[in-house]
């Protein structure tokens, strides 16, 4: 979690700080679902390297927006979700959706 000197004024900026880059957004879309594997989220996300989605699976971890559970088997299983306060982003992400959808009506609509 950010520390109170490590939060910026506006309450904008603090959302983007959060999740203001397009692979934690992608990751979050995912996590809407359900709980992810590591490698079933590497596939679903074109372009990302396991380096990056390590790195973002960890700042959003400790960010407090996701939950890594490490289950006790052999292999060892690990999942990703989201948490209550991950989850209380939904809408969001859901409103980027809608406004997503309407822009690409409107650009494929234009053609």
């Amino acid at each position: 979690m950010l520390t109170k000197e490590e939060l910026p004024d506006c309450p904008v900026a603090t959302t983007v700080q959060l999740i203001g880059n397009k692979w934690k957004l992608l990751i979050l879309r995912n996590l809407l679902a359900r709980p992810w594997r590591f490698n079933e989220m590497l596939r679903s996300i074109p372009g990302i390297s396991q380096k990056v989605l390590t790195d973002n699976l960890r700042v959003l971890e400790t960010d407090g927006i996701i939950i890594r559970t490490v289950y006790p088997e052999v292999p060892p299983r690990v999942e990703y979700s989201l948490s209550e306060l991950g989850d209380s982003m939904r809408p969001i992400i859901q409103a980027m959706e809608a406004w997503g959808k309407g822009y690409q009506q409107m650009v494929r609509a234009a053609e």
